[in-house]
């Protein structure tokens, strides 16, 4: 069962100098730089990362590489798995899940812009799927929507939902999600 403590860096993809390619040795070189700096984990494949710009094979390929090389490091691996297509997200999430993440991340659906309920059944869909833990993505200022607290306490009760990455910039949701369930609340915004 993974912990969620200490910080995680947002990996950024590093690409050749014709930005035909990853360069995965510089992939590497940044992941050993992190563990130096004791970081406890990675996420490959968010939205530092440029995940929405990367092909599935280069996404596939990043999480799969990241793990290989994190792993006799002991950094965990939160692996960027979310989309806006449901199916997708859960085709991303059993790749994670195969190449050994730790956890994965899940973004709101962007551009749709889906009610609570679409949110809900979205997360639920993909948490029922796969048997890796879950953190949830709150970044309404990229997704264009936002997760209640509400809607975050329902999901919670879901065994792979572990955490939720809340990135509104509002204390008083953090604070309305912390006393409603016991997820996991990470801070970030990239």
């Amino acid at each position: 069962m993974i912990a969620f403590r200490g910080a995680y860096t947002a990996l950024v993809t590093p690409f050749s100098s014709d930005a035909a390619t990853i360069d995965f040795g510089r992939l590497s070189e940044h992941i050993r730089f992190q563990a130096e700096g004791g970081v406890a984990g990675v996420v490959p494949a968010g939205t530092t990362g440029e995940s929405p710009t990367l092909t599935e094979i280069e996404q596939c390929e990043l999480i799969e590489r990241t793990v290989a090389v994190a792993r006799p490091l002991n950094l965990q691996v939160i692996a960027g798995a979310g989309s806006n297509n449901t199916a997708h997200a859960v085709h991303l999430n059993k790749f994670a899940a195969a190449a050994g993440a730790d956890a994965a991340l899940q973004v709101n659906p962007y551009y749709n812009k889906p009610s609570q309920e679409g949110l809900y059944r979205h997360f639920m869909t993909i948490a029922d799927a796969v048997d890796l833990p879950i953190v949830l993505y709150n970044i309404p200022g990229r997704c264009g929507v936002a997760l209640t607290p509400a809607t975050v306490e329902r999901l919670a009760h879901h065994p792979n939902i572990r955490a939720i990455k809340e990135a509104t910039g509002s204390l008083d949701s953090a604070s309305e999600i912390a006393s409603r369930c016991g997820i996991t609340i990470l801070s970030g915004d990239d």
